[in-house]
């Protein structure tokens, strides 16, 4: 569920394997509502706010940690996942829960901003999401290149003010890329590093140049695996290390492929973890229907 204007807002070692691969499904469906529930009288949908139906992200437990699975508590935004603890400036809270993570592997993964003023105007935001380079449609390998693609993709109507350009964030390596729209008077400022083969983002807008720059500066207080990078960050240490398509025939001794009873036309994205002795331990679907995520 999403309220109908901010999910539009913002459409703008243990040594084991992470695999991601572009193969299967997603978990038992809602138990409360919805095309899959076996609730016949499901609760009532508040005003203000949509239903998506159909496929969604889920995972064959509820203990290993998920990228979606961070969450704001005690005016700090931390994400076992990611290995990632971000302080929120001082009287700034989460408004809304992120959408569910879409087909080409991108999440929101907190949406903070301050009280309104009087006018009802935001002094500010700051959108922190996360793009899974294994499913991007982007042709960018780490942050860098994924920045660098933003930058050369840029409309008419905006203005690039900033790199992209690499620099140290609470010691770790980040890529910097700043850019405008004057007829809005709106700036937004992006800092990106590479963590388990995604490029997490930090999104900041304002018109206010000196607000976003302190806001960047409080950035100084977050807590990173010691992996995340600019142009590398794919795992280790206490994380899983993530290996593309590793599931492929080269690799694969044993082969069961699912059945799906009734045929759809859904790309089903799937990340496994394989232990030492080649045992599936975790599936995480990230789009899929209930049906697919039963029979993988």
């Amino acid at each position: 569920m999403r309220t109908r204007t901010e999910w539009w807002k913002h459409a703008l070692r243990f040594s084991v394997l992470f695999l991601w691969t572009g193969a299967a499904g997603a978990q038992e469906g809602p138990r409360s509502g919805g095309d899959f529930s076996n609730n016949m009288q499901p609760a009532k949908v508040p005003e203000g706010v949509i239903l998506v139906k159909g496929a969604w992200a889920s995972a064959s437990d509820a203990k290993t940690p998920l990228p979606e699975g961070g969450r704001v508590s005690g005016g700090t935004y931390v994400n076992a996942y990611f290995g990632l603890s971000y302080p929120l400036p001082a009287g700034w809270t989460q408004k809304y829960d992120g959408p569910p993570p879409s087909d080409s592997g991108y999440y929101v993964l907190a949406q903070v901003a301050p009280a309104a003023a009087a006018d009802g105007s935001l002094l500010g935001s700051i959108l922190v999401v996360a793009q899974d380079l294994f499913f991007t449609p982007a042709p960018a390998a780490n942050a860098l290149e994924l920045l660098d693609y933003g930058k050369q993709r840029l409309g008419d109507q905006y203005k690039l003010e900033r790199g992209p350009e690499a620099l140290a964030v609470a010691g770790r390596t980040f890529v910097r890329f700043d850019y405008g729209a004057p007829a809005a008077e709106l700036h937004w400022h992006v800092l990106a590093t590479e963590i388990r083969c995604h490029v997490v983002k930090f999104v900041f807008t304002s018109r206010d140049s000196s607000l976003t720059e302190a806001l960047i500066g409080d950035l100084a207080n977050l807590k990173l695996p010691v992996e995340a990078g600019a142009v590398a960050g794919n795992g280790g240490g206490d994380a899983p290390v993530c290996i593309k398509d590793y599931a492929n025939e080269e690799n694969v001794i044993e082969r069961s492929d699912p059945y799906f009873a009734e045929r759809r036309f859904n790309t089903v994205l799937v990340r496994i973890i394989i232990d030492r002795q080649g045992r599936v331990k975790h599936i995480h679907f990230l789009s899929a229907f209930p049906d697919q995520a039963k029979a993988i």
